[in-house]
This record gives C-alpha cells, sequence and structure tokens, in this order.
C-alpha cells in the first residue's frame, strides 16, 4: 500500500464529492438560513482545533512510511550478518514484498472496523499490530519472525491510513481539507526519511524498538486530546455525543447570531444524513446481479481494464522497487557514495516532492502530468543505466555519483505523475453505482502487482545482467507508459462524472476522443436545431395588431 496513493486519492475525489452532493446543495443552504447571521469562518485561528485534530489523527502516517522503508534499511544490514542471521536472496525478497501483500485484508477489515467502532478507535486499534509487529522484528532470531513482523506491520498501516483520511474529511472545514489530507502523505515522506537517517546510524535491531514509539504516541495523543468524527456519532444516534464534538472542533468560532457555528455545523450533518438514507434505501433495490451487470457495460470493463495496465507500468517502471531496495539499490550501482546516506537523499526528495504534488495535481491536467513523468523517468534511468555500466566495465572511470543524482531527479519525476495520478483514478473513473466495490477491486489489482514487482526484483536483476540492465528495463517500461497514456488514458481533470461516463460509454482509445466529442456535440445542436425548424409551421400567421 502506498500512503500517497491512498492520501492524494482522497485529494482527487474532492471532484467527486462535489459532484455527488450536488443534490444536498438545497437542503444545505435551506439549514445555514436558519441563521442568517452566520459565515463560513476564513481565519486561521478559529480553525486550530480543526487543524490540530487533523494532524494528530494523521500522525499514524509516520508509521506507515517507516514501515514501508524498513526493508531499504533491514536487507542490506542482514547481508552483512550472514554468518549470525543467515539469509537467502529468496527470503530477502520476501522480507521486503510480505508488507504489501497484506494491505487488501487490511484495508477491508480496517473498512468494517472504522464503520462499527469509529475513525479514531480504529487508528488506535492499528497501534496493536504495529506494537507487536515491530517487537516481533527487533526480538527476531530467524527469518518467519521477521516476515510475521513485517505482515503485521504491514496490516496495522492498512488499518491506521484510511480512518485518518476519512476523519479529516469530516471534521475539516472545506477550504482547509484539501491541504489537511496531504498532510498524511507528507507525513509518511517524513516517516520514511526518519528511517533511512536511523538505518545510516543504528541497527536494524534498534531502528524496530524506536518505530514502537511512532504507533504509540498517536494513540495517547488521539485518546487525550482528540474528540470523535460527529460524521459518525450522528451516523450511530449518538447526538448528543456528535455535539460535544462539533463544540470542541469549533470552539474558537465567534458566535453570530443566534446560532453558533458548530450547531450550524450539526443540523447540516443531520440534513445530510437524512438525505443518504434516503439514497441508501433506494439504491439497496439494485441487488448484486446489477453490480455485476455494471461490469459488463463499457463504463465498468473499459476503466477497469485501463487501470490495470496503468497500475502495470507503474508498478514495473521502478517506482516502488527503488523504495523498498534503496540501499541495495546504490549499492549495486557501484556509485561509491555510501549507501545509507544516498538512502538519506532520496528519502529527503521524495519528503519536500509530497509538499508541492497536491498543487501539481490541481493546476495541470492528468495526461500531461503523466507523460512528462513517464519520460522524464526513462531518461533518468537511461543515463544511470549507461553510468552504472561503465562503472561496471571499467571501475577507473569517473561519474560515480551520476547514478545517484539520476535516481533522485528519477524520484522527482516520478512524484510528478506515475506515483500518485493511478491511485487518483480509482476514484475518478467508476460510476456511482459500482464505485465502491469498482475501487475495492482496483486497489487489491494495485497491491497484487506491486507485490508482483517488489518481489522479482532480485530475479529481474540477474536476468538482465545486473543494475544497469535493470535501470534500462526500467527506462523501457516508462516509455511504454508514456505511449500507453497517449493512447488510452483519458483526461478526467476538470470532468464532471457524468462526462466520464460518457467518454466511456462512447470511446475506448483516448486519441481523438476530444475531437469526436466536439463533432459529436456539434451535431446534436445541428439535429436539435433542424428539428426546432421542422417543428414550426410553414405558414405562420401574422400577429393581428389592433
Amino acid at each position: 500500500m502506498d500512503p500517497y496513493s491512498l492520501s492524494v486519492e482522497k485529494e482527487a475525489s474532492k471532484n467527486i464529492e462535489d459532484n455527488e452532493r450536488e443534490c444536498f446543495k438545497d437542503a444545505i443552504v435551506s439549514c445555514r438560513s436558519l441563521n442568517k447571521g452566520f459565515t463560513e469562518p476564513t481565519n486561521l485561528k478559529s480553525a486550530m482545533p480543526q487543524i490540530a485534530a487533523s494532524i494528530i489523527a494523521a500522525s499514524f502516517h509516520i508509521t506507515v512510511g517507516l514501515t514501508m522503508a524498513y526493508s531499504a534499511v533491514l536487507i542490506p544490514q542482514l547481508e552483512l550478518e550472514m554468518e549470525t542471521f543467515p539469509t537467502t536472496t529468496t527470503e530477502t525478497s520476501w522480507i521486503a514484498s510480505i508488507v504489501v501483500i497484506s494491505v487488501p485484508v487490511g484495508a477491508v477489515f480496517g473498512g468494517f472496523l472504522m464503520e462499527t467502532f469509529g475513525r479514531l478507535k480504529t487508528i488506535q486499534i492499528a497501534a496493536i499490530p504495529s506494537t507487536i509487529g515491530w517487537i516481533l522484528i527487533a526480538v527476531a532470531t530467524n527469518v518467519p519472525m521477521l516476515l510475521v513482523g513485517r505482515l503485521l506491520t504491514g496490516l496495522a498501516s492498512a488499518l491506521g491510513t484510511s480512518p485518518a483520511i476519512v476523519y479529516i474529511t469530516e471534521v475539516a472545514r472545506p477550504e482547509l481539507r484539501g491541504s489537511l489530507i496531504s498532510t498524511g502523505p507528507t507525513l509518511a515522506s517524513f516517516g520514511m526519511l526518519l528511517v533511512y537517517i536511523k538505518g545510516a546510524c543504528l541497527s536494524w535491531r534498534m531502528v524496530a524498538w524506536l518505530s514502537i514509539v511512532y504507533a504509540a504516541v498517536p494513540l495517547i495523543l488521539i485518546q487525550i486530546f482528540t474528540p470523535e468524527s460527529p460524521v459518525w456519532l450522528v451516523s450511530k444516534g449518538r447526538l448528543e455525543d456528535a455535539k460535544k464534538s462539533l463544540a470542541w472542533l469549533y470552539k474558537l468560532e465567534p458566535k453570530q447570531g443566534k446560532i453558533t457555528a458548530a450547531e450550524a455545523q450539526y443540523n447540516t450533518i443531520l440534513k445530510e444524513h437524512e438525505i443518504k438514507l434516503s439514497e441508501q434505501r433506494k439504491s439497496s433495490h439494485g441487488g448484486t446481479a446489477a453490480k455485476l451487470a455494471a461490469f459488463l457495460k463499457p463504463t465498468g470493463w473499459k476503466p477497469m481494464s485501463i487501470l490495470f495496465l496503468f497500475f502495470l507500468f507503474q508498478q514495473f517502471s521502478g517506482i516502488y522497487i527503488t523504495l523498498f531496495y534503496a540501499v541495495t539499490w546504490f549499492q549495486e550501482a557501484g556509485s561509491g557514495i555510501d549507501p545509507f546516506n544516498a538512502s538519506i537523499l532520496v528519502g529527503l526528495t521524495r519528503f519536500l516532492c509530497s509538499m508541492v504534488n497536491t498543487w501539481l495535481l490541481r493546476r495541470f491536467k492528468r495526461r500531461l502530468l503523466c507523460i512528462v513523468s513517464a519520460l522524464g523517468m526513462a531518461v533518468c534511468m537511461s543515463v544511470s543505466g549507461y553510468f552504472t555500466w561503465t562503472i561496471k566495465t571499467d571501475p577507473a572511470s569517473g561519474g560515480r555519483w551520476v547514478p545517484v543524482v539520476c535516481l533522485l531527479l528519477y524520484v522527482c519525476t516520478s512524484m510528478v505523475g506515475m506515483l500518485t495520478i493511478p491511485w487518483t483514478m480509482t476514484a475518478e473513473l467508476f460510476p456511482t453505482e459500482i464505485r465502491g466495490i469498482a475501487h475495492s477491486i482496483s486497489y487489491s489489482l494495485a497491491n497484487v502487482l506491486m507485490f508482483a514487482a517488489v518481489q522479482s526484483y532480485r530475479d529481474l536483476s540477474s536476468a538482465l545482467g545486473g543494475s544497469h540492465g535493470l535501470q534500462w528495463f526500467f527506462a523501457g517500461v516508462s516509455v511504454g507508459a508514456a505511449v500507453f497514456v497517449w493512447i488510452w488514458l483519458p483526461e478526467t481533470h476538470g470532468k464532471k462524472l457524468s462526462e466520464i461516463e460518457e467518454y466511456f460509454q462512447n470511446h475506448f482509445l483516448a486519441i481523438g476522443a476530444e475531437s469526436k466529442a466536439k463533432k459529436r456535440k456539434s451535431k446534436k445542436r445541428t439535429t436539435t436545431k433542424a428539428q426546432n425548424a421542422a417543428a414550426q409551421p410553414l405558414n405562420p400567421k401574422p400577429k393581428e395588431t389592433v
């Protein structure tokens, strides 16, 4: 599971949320009209409780980043301890990749816990398998103990990520929601940076012991300071608790008129809950057969096929392999620079890039970002592969720093589009009636492909003649990704859900889709005008003047 993916996915689904809630506007406006003096506050000081609650909820993402990047420092140290802790290349591949395979199970289980026990309680529950997993890793005396520990920490990552994003979505005011959601991936990147720094200074066992702290701290902060989501409390009929939660979240809001901001928000949540219940009753008549039939429609199988291929290109372009094997990557590239210090630079680059990713997604079109990202990745891996091959054939040659710089630029270009946008698409491409289950399926497929890519690193490197061959392979896949995006990937930036659904009804290839759509609209306008003209009487009676 990728923490960027989950958080960026929520950020991208803001467009979906706006469309789906179109039907709520009248109810919400009428609800707020009860207080004519109420206006949306804009100063940050009054929003501090919401900001604090959101950051505390998202703080578990640090553990997610630690979990994902830990294999990068664990495996190189294990390979230096062959006498005391013997491992094979197959076993180290499993140690790196097994954390991913537990993500789909954790996501499904987390959804159940989130609706049953609440958003924050689920984050606290996630601290349990995380703590047990890190303890098992720290005291491990054999590979099975490491595998079980990694499996538990991966499960905890899936359990603690989605509830935090949902919680922020439900408690943050609209103008701050996007920025607060982006704290999730930023904190995950910070966790990766932390584990790279610690791995350069400490043993893998000490890093595991210290990682327990990052699971325990969110548990304590949530218990002491943070109220549960008022939206979830209302859904469970706990209205008084919802009022208390809103009173805390809006306690710095000035009272305007006869009603407070907390009371206005409470009325809004109640009205939205009633409308959602009505919508659920209507949709319950569809049944399983109708949902299965929806997957056979062009709006079902076309986006699913595109997403599968998109994730296939993403995973085998090396994006996650370089994350899970950062230190090993620099060792095999022969850069001559301390690989642990180089991995710190990778973590720092990823952390800084995560801060501007949301702005890029809002500012530029998806297809352009993905093509630029894929071609940039291809150039970086091609140059890096050449210098890695030169270093291997002529150890006295210069340019040992080039593979390090190329990987840093590769990380930057991947975050422009290929790292984040495929996860974004799972929330944008599917129609409403199957969006939930289709997202779950595509998300699970993506994690299975990530597992396959990370697991195949050693075999691919051997089959392709070493690190330079693997880098050229990644470059080739990246070029293929750019071609795929140009031919098949639809543009969703700024599009309504109805427009995306209409696209799949009429198109499969993205090439020429916009021009065809314009011609179809023009033809439709011409037909409409002709019909209107035909409806006019041939000899209309002149108006009588008095």
